[in-house]
């Protein structure tokens, strides 16, 4: 497995990070790669047995005891504020924030708020949260944003009519619908944050083996499950932006992995990279940013 950081200082001492969806799978991973650097982590996972499990377990394969955990629903709007507001008052800044939390559901399903629960956990959570915050990481800036996307962007569309698939649903697509707004939010958010000292990146990490597929069938999880990257090697990627020194300043840009499957038998490379075509139109990029807005209740954010 490639590590990025191998060779660089990679020293986060003093920083503080939040990771998203930190129980299990890439999050736990970039997590711990964090704590290895000496960071003050912040878990945010959404179950307390889950949460604590991963906390001890950073804990003791890190050497780092400055791990802590935040609990919140990310579906659930409310709780991301209360989140966003008990970190504000308790720490006030923050130094790297890793939005990693997803879902893929079988169904349509709504959340408490009315929205679509896919779109709500893999793009809607990221505008609330990472806006919440802005205040923190103004604080502490230079400071990172890094969020989590997919190659699968490319076979989406934001079809405004069908945002949240109220005309037709799928598993596949609603997901992919989701980080195709990722990939739009990274960089509306990245030209509104210009000369602020925050970075905005978007990552995808390849297929990697996830809690994530938990809602698809067993055949499917099995069959992708032999197929795909472990964890650890999908977290690589993400860390590489989150500590090396070699993209410092640089925002507003898509990474992935050039590997996707570990059948490749390659070691996995992130490059730099070109989003679909789509995802540079300013005016969708807008319109999107405008209705987050209004599902989310924020007003001319940032």
């Amino acid at each position: 497995m490639t590590d990025y950081a191998q060779g660089e200082d990679g020293s986060l001492k003093n920083r503080y990070c939040m990771v998203t969806g930190a129980s299990s799978g890439i999050g736990r991973e970039i997590a711990l790669g964090l704590a290895r650097r000496e960071a003050r982590v912040f878990l945010v996972c959404r179950d307390s047995g889950r949460g604590r499990s991963a906390q001890e377990y950073i804990r003791q394969q890190s050497g780092n005891n400055d791990v802590h955990l935040l609990l919140a629903d990310l579906s659930v709007q409310n709780q991301i504020r209360i989140l966003a507001m008990d970190f504000m008052q308790q720490h006030g800044v923050l130094h790297l924030l890793v939005n990693n939390a997803g879902v893929i559901m079988g169904k349509r399903v709504l959340t408490e708020d009315g929205i679509e629960m896919t779109f709500a956990v893999d793009y809607l959570s990221y505008f609330l949260l990472t806006n919440l915050l802005l205040g923190a990481l103004r604080a502490g800036a230079p400071s990172k944003i890094v969020n989590m996307t997919t190659s699968l962007h490319r076979l989406a569309k934001l079809d405004f009519d069908n945002l949240q698939g109220e005309k037709s649903f799928g598993r596949q697509s609603a997901y992919a619908r989701s980080k195709l707004a990722v990939v739009f939010f990274t960089y509306e958010l990245a030209r509104r944050l210009e000369g602020s000292g925050i970075t905005v990146n978007c990552v995808c990490p390849g297929a990697c083996s996830s809690a994530i597929w938990s809602h698809s069938s067993r055949t499917i999880n099995a069959f992708f499950h032999a197929l795909m990257k472990g964890s650890e090697e999908g977290a690589a990627l993400p860390l590489h932006l989150a500590c090396s020194s070699e993209i410092e300043g640089l925002t507003g840009c898509y990474f992935e992995t050039r590997q996707h499957l570990r059948i490749s038998r390659v070691n996995v490379k992130g490059t730099e990279s070109k989003s679909s075509r789509a995802t540079y139109d300013r005016k969708t990029a807008a319109r999107l940013w405008e209705i987050s807005e209004r599902l989310t209740g924020l007003a001319g954010a940032p």
